[in-house]
Formats: C-alpha cells, sequence, structure tokens
C-alpha cells in the first residue's frame, strides 16, 4: 500500500487538471458587433456665418440722409440641437457699413460717415422640410431662422445710442458625408427697432456639430 501511495498522490492532482482540460470554453472566434454611426450628429453645435449687408435707410435724426448702405457682416454661434426640427442657440455678430458722406447719424452734423455694429443675442432655428438622399437620409433641410439682439454702435459720436435688432428669414442646409459637418445659405430680414431701419443679409454658412 506504501508503494502506490506516490500514484495516488499523482491521481489526486492529475485527474482535476485533466477534468477541466476536458471542460468546453467560450466561443470566442464569433464577429464581434459592428459599431454603428449616425449619418447625421447633432447635438451641441458651432456655426459660422458671413456675406453682404444691406440697410435701405440706417438710423439717424429725422430730417437728416438716410442713404442705401452696405458692408460686410460676420457672426458666430454657439447652440444645442433640441430635437431634429428645432435648435436654439446665442451668438455675437459685427458688421461694419459703408455709407456716404453726406450721412451724420445722430450726430448733428458733428460727424459723418461708415459705422460699425457689435450685436450679441439669441437665435432659434425651424426646420421645416427634410429631402432625403438615395440612402433615405434627410441630408438636405429647408428652415426658417430668426433671432433678436441687442446692437451697439460705434463710432458713439455719430450713433450714441443703441437699439434693438429683430431679424427672420429662410434658409436651405446641407449635411454632408462627414457626419459633423453642414453648410448652408440663409436670407435674413433686418429691423432696427428704435431707429426705424429696414435691411437684410445674405449668409452662406458653415455648421460643426459635437
Amino acid at each position: 500500500m506504501k508503494a502506490l501511495a506516490p500514484f495516488a498522490l499523482c491521481a489526486a492532482f492529475v485527474l482535476p487538471l485533466a477534468a477541466s482540460a476536458q471542460k468546453p470554453t467560450p466561443d470566442n472566434t464569433g464577429d464581434r458587433p459592428a459599431v454603428t454611426y449616425d449619418e447625421i450628429e447633432r447635438g451641441l453645435y458651432f456655426a459660422v456665418l458671413g456675406g453682404p449687408m444691406f440697410l435701405t435707410n440706417p438710423p439717424a435724426a429725422e430730417g437728416t440722409p438716410r442713404p442705401f448702405s452696405a458692408g460686410p457682416m460676420a457672426q458666430v454661434e454657439v447652440g444645442v440641437d433640441i430635437t431634429e426640427n428645432f435648435s436654439l442657440g446665442v451668438f455675437i455678430m459685427g458688421s461694419s457699413i459703408g455709407t456716404s458722406a453726406e450721412y451724420v447719424g445722430n450726430s448733428g452734423g458733428g460727424v459723418s460717415g461708415d459705422f460699425q455694429t457689435m450685436v450679441p443675442g439669441a437665435v432659434l432655428r425651424a426646420r421645416l422640410l427634410g429631402l432625403a438622399d438615395n440612402q433615405e437620409v434627410k441630408r438636405t433641410w429647408f428652415y426658417l431662422r430668426g433671432g433678436a439682439g441687442y446692437a451697439m454702435f460705434s463710432p458713439k459720436r455719430l450713433l450714441p445710442e443703441s437699439d434693438i435688432l429683430v431679424f427672420a428669414g429662410p434658409g436651405v442646409e446641407y449635411y454632408t458625408r462627414l457626419r459633423h459637418f453642414s453648410v448652408g445659405l440663409e436670407v435674413t430680414g433686418n429691423y432696427l427697432v428704435s431707429g426705424g431701419t429696414f435691411g437684410f443679409a445674405v449668409a452662406p454658412n458653415i455648421r460643426y456639430a459635437f
């Protein structure tokens, strides 16, 4: 019996190992689930707009010339897509309006000429109609965009008082196949409330969604 003791001890170690070796192992050869991405990224976004702005009657004192004027406009917007159809954002817009030498604004004749505008404000975009491509992805959208802001002018001697700017207009937007990027073009009508000034802007734009 003592001669069998070493064999019994060996069996105590080997048999459990042999049994565990015969247990089925998980099958890891199967394909992993494919990672899918949204064709159009929505959420927090950053947008840049720019183009010409036109004013039919710049703000000025009653009885002074209000010549048709124009100049470049640029706008930066940060916002969030609430749904596929609605977005809310805040913006800051700057413009430089060139006028004739006869334009004296509200200076009483003390100064004349061009002026600049800085407008911080808020904006709403409503996408009304989406057109699908051949993959049934709605990449082209027609929308309305409107907002309001606080308009500050310089030089102050020419236009010492600030004003409220309201604007709205249609646009078209195309979501590229780069997922995060869209490009668009819009035309907005502008109105300065206190100055009674009408205008419009044509603004190509590009947007990046995170």
